[in-house]
């Protein structure tokens, strides 16, 4: 009879992710509590109950691990504007979806990890890359949604202000400390965009 092969390696993925994920807290409690300067490889290590090559087979450097937090963002934004209907506007299309992949995160961790890309110029300059890709992502799925060519400088102007809106609302969301959920924001901000958008 032929070895099942499935098992051991469904547990060895299993173990990966569990380790990825107790790297990402612990990186993630240590920046809330120290500063991201002020965190040594050293600490999310020991906090992680990992030896540094252990870490370094997940991520480069600890300015990875909020990378590799971001970096997902831009796909799994394209795939939830695809599941989209095409009964509402393009515009309400980017702001369900953007609900929608708000309602996947922990609202406590993504304000630490905001305050913390705010907190140096590189860590700025990597969120600014991140709305940008976000765009981009945002306009090619609704191209699949709206396919005719005609649309496509309407859609792109979609994806470009959809992307602003939502960081307007996570600024404001930012500078009130999360006092509402991120996506009471949202909301406020494209109902905003909206009704600046059918004028007077």
């Amino acid at each position: 009879m032929e070895q099942d092969r499935t098992k051991p390696d469904g547990l060895r993925e299993r173990k990966r992710r569990e380790t990825l994920q107790r790297i990402t807290d612990s990186a993630l409690r240590l920046f809330a509590a120290n500063g991201y300067e002020a965190t040594t490889l050293d600490a999310i290590t020991e906090a992680a109950g990992i030896s540094r090559r252990t870490f370094f087979y997940y991520f480069e450097s600890k300015e990875e691990i909020l990378a590799a937090w971001q970096k997902g963002l831009p796909d799994a934004l394209r795939a939830v504007i695809l599941n989209e209907s095409t009964e509402q506007s393009p515009l309400d299309t980017v702001c369900n979806a953007h609900l929608k992949l708000l309602a996947l995160h922990d609202a406590d961790q993504a304000l630490v990890i905001d305050r913390l890309l705010r907190s140096n110029e590189q860590l700025r300059a990597s969120n600014q890359s991140k709305y940008l890709r976000m765009e981009a992502a945002a306009f090619d799925a609704l191209c699949v949604l709206w396919p005719e060519a005609e649309q496509r400088q309407a859609l792109r102007i979609v994806a470009m202000v959809s992307v602003g809106a939502l960081r307007l609302a996570i600024d404001s969301w930012a500078e009130e400390h999360g006092r509402k959920p991120l996506a009471d924001y949202v909301n406020e901000t494209f109902a905003g965009l909206k009704a600046a958008l059918s004028g007077p």
